[in-house]
């Protein structure tokens, strides 16, 4: 045995870096139906027992179990009405007491800002080292989610609790996440109906101090729509990464949807670039509705500017707009099923509805997602649980 010198640093295993080390050593060649096995495993060997992988369904309604080995089963969880819903909500640890002894722990799955669901297991007593532990268990869980969802339908099944047609499988896998949280920025989507959306798509990034953020709608519905929407989303995103003026995007896409599809064909598309450091918001709008300034829970303003034709019609080069946020502001884009969807014989939301829905959600809501999913669902449940439109809005916060 080689014994160290005075003041060399323990090289030796504690039980914390044996713990997360045996995991992070199988995770590289771990087949994904597999991830359950090593997560229970893991657990286990602090004591938990009853380990549930919670994964969010495309709803945005329930969080339902993923199946594996050493995993529970048991019925999908409500995210209004659940301690794991609350978790995932809040994206803070939750604690309940176990009818038959224990303490059930729920702590979110978060990889880069995004929340995937929730880990749950419970145990017989919890301290601060095991809240340490499974918080750290639960961040190496959801990024082995993450890089295993690329090549698997295991967890895309788990989260589909409806049947899906074939375009909206097309804009779930062309999409970003739905949440992302930065310390200086915040972003939420919704699309909805989430199981038969095909025209309406987004998709943002963040490169340095720049987040780049994009909402189109195609006209249309079905698989023409969906093919319309991966060709312009596309073209932005390859004007994007070339790293060309926010006015000279909308040419690209214009370019690239006139060339692919009928003339009479068009996508309604609003582009953004908001620097993170400043707050400054530039945007270029191709037909779509405005977004609205969102400042203190309330609605301050329409982020009206000059527009130009659609996407797909030849327009001229767009005007530049700008405006500098100030920190906690939200911009909310949405496309125009939001509100000229309407109850059957009544008239259009309109947009002065939607405004007082806005002022009308709790402000104690803290994070974009949970505001973004409690505006999308209230106006879904004011239309009936219906739309003969895709309805989908897109929530980003400046943090400052």
């Amino acid at each position: 045995m080689t014994v160290g010198q005075p003041g060399d640093p323990d090289r030796t295993e504690s039980f914390g870096e044996g713990l997360l080390g045996t995991f992070l050593d199988r995770a590289h060649e771990l087949p994904p139906h597999q991830v359950g096995s090593v997560v229970a495993g893991t657990v286990a060997r602090l004591g938990g027992r009853d380990p549930q992988i919670l994964l969010q369904d495309y709803g945005q309604q329930k969080l339902v179990p993923l199946v594996g080995e050493g995993l529970t089963g048991g019925g999908p969880h409500s995210i209004d009405r659940s301690a794991a819903g609350r978790c995932f909500l809040t994206l803070c640890r939750v604690e309940e007491d176990v009818p038959a002894g224990g303490v059930r722990v729920h702590v979110p799955l978060l990889d880069g800002g995004e929340q995937a669901g929730v880990l749950a297991v419970t145990l017989d007593a919890v301290d601060d080292d095991d809240r340490r532990l499974l918080r750290r268990i639960a961040g190496l869980t959801s990024q082995l989610l993450q890089s295993k969802n690329g090549y698997t339908d295991l967890f895309f099944r788990t989260r589909r609790r409806e049947p899906m047609s074939v375009a909206a499988e097309i804009q779930w896998s062309l999409l970003p996440p739905l949440a992302m949280t930065m310390p200086r920025v915040a972003i939420a989507g919704v699309l909805e109906p989430a199981y038969d959306v095909a025209g309406d798509s987004f998709d943002y990034a963040l490169n340095g101090n720049a987040l780049h953020l994009c909402m189109i709608d195609a006209m249309g519905h079905g698989l023409n729509a969906a093919t319309m929407a991966t060709v312009a989303i596309g073209a932005y995103r390859h004007a994007r990464r070339i790293s060309v003026e926010l006015s000279e995007i909308y040419l690209f896409m214009d370019r690239a949807v006139s060339e692919q599809f009928a003339p009479d064909h068009f996508v309604t598309a609003q582009m953004m670039r908001l620097d993170t450091d400043t707050g400054r918001l530039q945007w270029v709008n191709a037909g779509h509705p405005a977004p609205m300034l969102i400042r203190g829970h309330r609605v301050v303003g329409r982020l009206d500017s000059p527009t130009t034709l659609p996407v797909g019609f030849g327009g001229a080069q767009p005007q530049v707009s700008e405006v500098t946020l100030l920190q906690g502001d939200r911009v909310l884009c949405f496309t125009d099923g939001l509100v000229e969807e309407h109850e059957s014989g009544r008239e259009q939301f309109g947009e002065d509805q939607l405004v007082a829905w806005i002022q009308q959600l709790d402000p104690a809501e803290q994070g974009v997602r949970a505001v973004a999913r409690d505006l999308s669902h209230t106006l879904r449940r004011a239309r009936g649980d219906a739309t003969s439109d895709d309805a989908t809005l897109l929530l980003a916060e400046w943090r400052g």
